[in-house]
């Protein structure tokens, strides 16, 4: 979590800079400005923001210190939620019933999606093809940079038809002995894992993210793959980056 820190507000800047970057090249198609608001306004308004971003850190730093779970800090967030929006006055029984139907029907569709996911899961299990491909790749005696990009390119593809969680668990074991052979940090290592298995959640044609994004715009996987690809390639200038500056991902967790 620690060493995520940096190497997350640095995504945050780089995606930031690239929105900014094409509303100035769009302008046509950024939705209109709200209206202005004067200093005191956004005093008066920022009391209502002041409890959510209380809430953020008790859940943030619940796990941080140890004191919850990442599951019982989500129950803490969750409750927190409905706490803050009786006392704001604005959950009444029809939003609460339209979020819970709009929550059941995106989470029945990703429940879906996981299923067939774990299906193909089991059968690349089965016949041992993730596993087999790391191990070769672990006999390659690559330097540091040649392994760290061909395992780029092996998540890439694998992320064509498994879920992340499915790529870790099924690769991680035959891999992390010939990442420790050559020399690579482990805690850096599992960031640059999280990047890749995120950039390969939106390769089609069985990205796991590609297909939740349709269920909810109800657009073709064609076109979600197309605009998705520039964070594609956001995605590989930041493991550039960390490759470059490892103490963006090491420098916080050297503290500790």
């Amino acid at each position: 979590f620690v060493a995520g820190v940096l190497p997350g507000l640095m995504l945050m800047g780089i995606f930031s800079t690239y929105l900014m970057f094409w509303a100035w090249r769009n302008p046509t198609q950024v939705p209109a400005a709200d209206a202005e608001l004067t200093w005191p306004d956004k005093l008066r308004s920022a009391r209502h923001l002041l409890p959510i971003v209380v809430l953020i850190g008790l859940v943030i730093g619940s796990i941080y210190t140890g004191i919850a779970t990442a599951t019982e800090s989500a129950a803490l967030g969750v409750a927190g939620s409905l706490a803050l929006s009786a006392l704001e006055r604005s959950l009444t029984w029809k939003s609460f019933r339209e979020g819970l139907l709009a929550a059941c029907r995106v989470y029945c569709m990703i429940g879906l999606i996981l299923a067939g996911a774990s299906f193909l899961t089991l059968a690349m299990g089965f016949i041992g093809l993730p596993r087999e491909i790391a191990g070769f790749i672990g006999h390659l005696q690559l330097s540091p940079l040649g392994l760290l990009l061909l395992l780029m390119v092996f998540f890439i593809v694998l992320g064509c038809f498994l879920d992340g969680i499915s790529m870790v668990v099924l690769t991680m074991a035959v891999l992390l002995p010939t990442v420790q052979a050559a020399g690579i940090d482990l805690i850096w290592f599992g960031i640059f894992v999280v990047l890749v298995v995120e950039m390969a959640q939106i390769t089609p044609p069985v990205g796991f993210n590609l297909f939740v994004l349709q269920g909810l715009t109800g657009r073709e996987l064609p076109y979600l793959a197309r605009t998705a690809l520039p964070f594609f390639g956001l995605l590989v200038l930041a493991v550039g980056f960390i490759y470059v500056f490892p103490q963006t991902v090491l420098w916080l967790p050297g503290l500790m």
